[in-house]
């Protein structure tokens, strides 16, 4: 792992249960159930995107848990219905201790101003949480004291950047690396995925942007 700044740069991809990735990121006969294990072996984080579709049980986020060494972090998707259940949500993700990083809560609607102070209201401010906002009307809206996805100028102590649209040449990650390496002597810790593709790019660009980031 790359020698760390005052703060962390947690890399990696949108998943990491690929069978397709056997032969180039994990070995060729790697079983499923070892993948993350694997995973957790070259990359400190990984973008669960699962979760926001069917909250899996507590024994799966303690698995997890286990599976991955200390200073690991999931960054976890929130389901839609997480604000109306948020004690449940908040208990199950937890069981994942101090490897739980970002809470990615999607807002795919609209500006909603009382949205946002239900959110500002409800949430647990020791967690962290990113607003993916997907509506234009949000454009420049303080999330405190959440970070709004990709916003480089939050005043918060982490950034989440979400990379969507490979393939990203050398130049490309050096772009991105100069810009989070002032974040990272800064004390801010930056959290940054790479969309998951059949081939294992997204880890591969992980890999580079840590290499590229946290060395001078």
């Amino acid at each position: 792992m790359p020698t760390r700044t005052s703060a962390d740069l947690y890399a990696g991809a949108s998943g990491f249960s690929y069978p397709s990735w056997r032969g180039g990121f994990y070995p060729a006969h790697a079983r499923p159930a070892d993948f993350l294990g694997f995973y957790a072996e070259r990359l400190p984080s990984v973008e669960l995107n699962t979760t926001g579709y069917r909250l899996p049980s507590a024994e799966q986020f303690d698995r997890w848990a286990e599976q991955t060494p200390p200073g690991f972090r999931f960054a976890v998707k929130a389901p839609p219905w997480a604000l109306r259940a948020l004690g449940d949500f908040e208990a199950r993700v937890r069981r994942l201790g101090d490897q739980l990083g970002p809470i990615r809560l999607v807002l795919p609607g609209a500006r909603d101003e009382g949205l946002l102070t239900l959110i500002r209201g409800s949430v647990d401010p020791e967690l962290r949480w990113a607003l993916d906002f997907r509506d234009e009307s949000w454009q420049g809206v303080d999330a405190s004291p959440a970070v709004a996805v990709d916003d480089m100028e939050a005043e918060a102590p982490f950034r989440y950047l979400r990379f969507r649209d490979p393939p990203y040449g050398e130049a490309e990650l050096e772009a991105a690396a100069a810009q989070m390496r002032p974040l990272l002597e800064a004390g801010v810790d930056v959290y940054a995925y790479f969309r998951h593709e059949e081939e294992p790019s997204a880890p591969r660009y992980a890999e580079r942007l840590l290499q590229l980031a946290t060395t001078a």
